[in-house]
Formats: structure tokens, C-alpha cells, sequence
């Protein structure tokens, strides 16, 4: 495991410890924090967790946890110790969503057996899905499936105001990538939200 589990708790403690100064700044926001494969067979990772939320006074339900599809090995190896670390953090408030969905073999298998409130459709779908029919057919089966099974469902690699309005049409009215804004430091969020001059998106379907 080397460093990779204090690297992990430096991150999930940085985060949250973030979020906590935004929320004392009146801006209360959700986070969302990528989980290893080390992770996903710590037993004591939800109680650690647990310690830290009641710490910063953070509410588990603004913090998202990510898993993905490139741990279905593991997953599949140690399925209970990893069943039960996830339905810990579900049982505690915190949001479970898959990351990069439909790259791996194992998407409906996770949306059956795991806690998923949301789903993250790859961008390798999202970028081109305007011209691939292949791609659209795949974002459009991801979304009614999202739907129909009350998942929150979020393209990521949105790029251009075109693949943003088929979204939208199609029912997808959650998104990530350049559109929207590049990645930034905890400091350059802060002063854009308080400027007000974050980018908003229009969601409605005409």
C-alpha cells in the first residue's frame, strides 16, 4: 500500500477541510473526492471519515465519493470488504457515484450491488457524441437508464455549447468540463464565486 494511504487521507482531509472554509464563507457547496482501490478495502476508512466530518462540521451530504470503473477487478476480488466500506459511507449521508461509467465491464453489475446515487458518463462518449452516432446512442441509453432509475446522472468533457443543448434535450442537465470551467486552485474558486462571475448554464429544455 505504501504511501498511497496517507496520500489518500491527505486528500480527503485537505477537501473537506476546504469545504468547511467555504461553508463558513456562506458558500455551501458539494464536494467530490475520488476513491483508490487501497481505499475501497480500508474497514477504517468510514469511521476516520466520520471523525473528520464531525471535526470541520462538514455535512455528509455535501461530500460525494467517486469510484471508478477501473476498480471492477478489485471489487469483484473482495467483494464484501468493499460492499462494506461503501455502505458505511452510504449510511452515513455521503453520496456514492460512479465515475468514467460505461469504460469497464461491470457498469450494471455496480448499479445493482452498490449504493450509486449517480452516474458520470465517460467523456470518451460525451466529446464527439455529436457526430459519432455510436457515442449519442451510448450518452442517450446512459441517461434513460439514469433516469429510470433515479440516479442523478452527469456528463463529463462537455466542451462546447453544442454538445451541451443535445445533452439538455436528451435529459441530462448535469455536467463537467471545459464549458462550464477549467480546473482551478481552492483560492481562484473561492474569488470567482464571491465575484458572482461563475459560469451558469442554462438546464431548461425548450
Amino acid at each position: 500500500m505504501g504511501l498511497i494511504k496517507p496520500l489518500s487521507r491527505y486528500v480527503v482531509s485537505t477537501a473537506l477541510r476546504q469545504c468547511a472554509a467555504w461553508n463558513q464563507a456562506g458558500l455551501n457547496l458539494q464536494i467530490s473526492i475520488n476513491l483508490t482501490i487501497p481505499d475501497l478495502l480500508d474497514l477504517e476508512l468510514p469511521d476516520w471519515i466520520a471523525a473528520l466530518l464531525v471535526e470541520t462540521g462538514v455535512s455528509p451530504s455535501q461530500v460525494e465519493v467517486e469510484i471508478t470503473e477501473s476498480t471492477e477487478s478489485t471489487i469483484l476480488a473482495d467483494r464484501f470488504r468493499v460492499r462494506q466500506v461503501l455502505n458505511r459511507l452510504n449510511d452515513m449521508g455521503l453520496r456514492l457515484a460512479i465515475d468514467d461509467f460505461g469504460t469497464g465491464y461491470s457498469s450494471l453489475a455496480y448499479l445493482k450491488r452498490l449504493p450509486v446515487k449517480a452516474v458520470k458518463i465517460d467523456r470518451s462518449f460525451v466529446v464527439d457524441m455529436c457526430e459519432d452516432v455510436s457515442d449519442a446512442t451510448i450518452v442517450r441509453s446512459t441517461i434513460d437508464l439514469g433516469r429510470n432509475l433515479g440516479l442523478d446522472v452527469v456528463a463529463e468533457g462537455v466542451e462546447t455549447e453544442r454538445v451541451w443543448n443535445v445533452l439538455r434535450e436528451l435529459g441530462c442537465t448535469l455536467a463537467q468540463g471545459y464549458l462550464i470551467g477549467e480546473p482551478r486552485s481552492a483560492d481562484d474558486v473561492t474569488a470567482l464565486l464571491e465575484a458572482g462571475s461563475a459560469r451558469v448554464l442554462d438546464s431548461s429544455v425548450a
